[in-house]
Formats: C-alpha cells, structure tokens, sequence
C-alpha cells in the first residue's frame, strides 16, 4: 500500500513538490492521472480512473462545472471525491484509504514532509525551520496566483497586458526574496540543508517556464517574456540556485525530461 496517492492532470511541476520530497525522504507515492484535455473523460475519485463504457452506461455521479484550466467543461467528480475536496480542484491527494483528500500542493508536499521526517527532516529541524520554511511556502502561494493566472491568460491572444504586468512584479518580488535568503553564500534557503522551500522553489520556477511556449503571443502584444536571461544577472544567487537543484538525484527525474521537451518546443 502506497503513502499516499495523487490525482492529477499530468505533467505538472507543482506535484513534483511531492514526488521530490518523497524521493529524499523515503515515502512511496501512486500518481494517477492524464493530459488535462483528458480529464474530462476521467472519474475524478479516490479510484480515479478514465471512464469506461461500463461506467457511461451505469448511474454516473452528476457532472460538476470545470474550475480555473477546466472552465466550460463539466466533470464526473463523485461525492467522495467532494467530501475529500471541498474545492473539487488537482492536484488530489488522499490518505491510502482514500477517507482524508490533502488539497494544494505545498499542502500536499508537507505530508510527505511529515510522513518521511523519520529519515529526512525536509520541514526543519525545529518549530523555528519549520515556521520560515512556511514563510517561503505562503511567499510563493503569491507568486503562484499571478503565475497560475499569467500563464491561463497567455492561451488567448488576445490576453490583456496588464495580467503580464502583475505576474512581472510577483516574479521580481519573488526572486528577490529568494536572491536575498541565499546572500552571501548559503548553500539552501533554509537551515544547513535542503527543504521544502527549495523544492517549492524549483518546481514553481519550472511552471513558470512554460511562458516559453507563448513568444509568438507576447510578440503580437508588443511584450517580452518575463523569463528572459537578464533575470540571471539580476538576481544571480537564485538563478545559480535552480541551476543546481537541477541536476540533484531527487530533482533530476522530474525535471529534466520536462525541461528538455519544454526547451525543444519553445526552440
């Protein structure tokens, strides 16, 4: 039996949060999930599964309105699946009896934490740790909601230009935190070692890349991408961070393939 399972579309780098933590800390996660064009043909369950014929022809739960990258569609989400997330969105986590659903994920990113501390203390070594590692987590819940909305945004051409205005601030505010946690020379965010801040770092900047893939939409708007390659040079202490953590064992599974199928389609 499994630690814990998530439901998810799929890939997404804001489950890797889980999937890294659970590498360096010994948990065993079951990840179930499809394409997000997909997931209107899923169950959206515990047993989270594509719908088969028999499950079209039997009494499905009553179809749910898509939230946020789901909007318009209407969803076969079951009233187990609303019990255990009350705001119906993925990443879904669940105990593995599939009774308590963990929803966000630095939520679900510190179960793991929590479910390995015994090998690796990924959320601190004190009350202390523990409360600035939720700080970086909260700081980053800011730049996750302009990012997240940036990102929606960039799939009509049409996108209003103030939403890349917002998401450029909430990005600079972001690495300059992380540019200065890291003056002059700490080596993690966080304590002598590597935690979750870290890992919610890279996996966020990761999401964050996917601008990439949208140059000729910021161009008809007369705008550049955020992620340009002064924002190395302006702050070099967190560009030097994620090029790090890139190739560390935990994080190179996850991130490498995405990265290099990311690049190939923006090129």
């Amino acid at each position: 039996m499994t630690d814990l399972r998530i439901f998810s579309y799929l890939p997404n780098p804001r489950i890797w949060k889980a999937t890294i933590a659970a590498r360096l800390c010994g948990v065993e996660i079951e990840i179930r999930g499809a394409k997000p064009a997909e997931l209107k043909n899923w169950l959206w369950d515990f047993d989270a599964r594509p719908l088969s014929e028999a499950d079209r022809s039997a009494a499905l739960p009553k179809a749910r309105a898509g939230r946020v990258g789901f909007k318009g569609g209407r969803l076969a989400k079951t009233d187990a699946f609303m019990a255990a997330h009350p705001f119906a969105t993925v990443p879904a986590a669940f105990s593995p009896d599939g009774t308590i659903g963990i929803f966000e994920s630095n939520s679900i990113m510190r179960a793991v934490a929590r479910l390995g501390e015994k090998r690796l203390q990924l959320y601190g070594s004190n009350a202390y740790e523990a409360s600035r590692i939720d700080s970086f987590l909260d700081a980053s819940l800011v730049f996750a909601r302009d990012s997240q909305l940036y990102l929606l945004a960039l799939r009509d051409p049409d996108f209003g230009t103030d939403i890349h205005a917002r998401a450029a601030d909430a990005f600079a505010i972001y690495a300059a935190g992380i540019d200065q946690a890291l003056w002059p020379d700490r080596a993690f965010l966080v304590g002598e070692g590597l935690s979750l801040a870290d890992i919610c770092f890279v996996a966020e900047l990761c999401l964050f890349l996917n601008e990439r893939l949208h140059r000729a939409t910021l161009n008809k708007r007369g705008l550049t991408p955020i992620l340009q390659e002064q924002w190395r040079q302006e702050f070099p202490r967190a560009s030097a961070h994620f090029n790090r953590l890139l190739n560390h064992p935990a994080f190179a599974p996850d991130v490498e393939p995405y990265l290099q199928k990311l690049y190939a389609r923006a090129a």
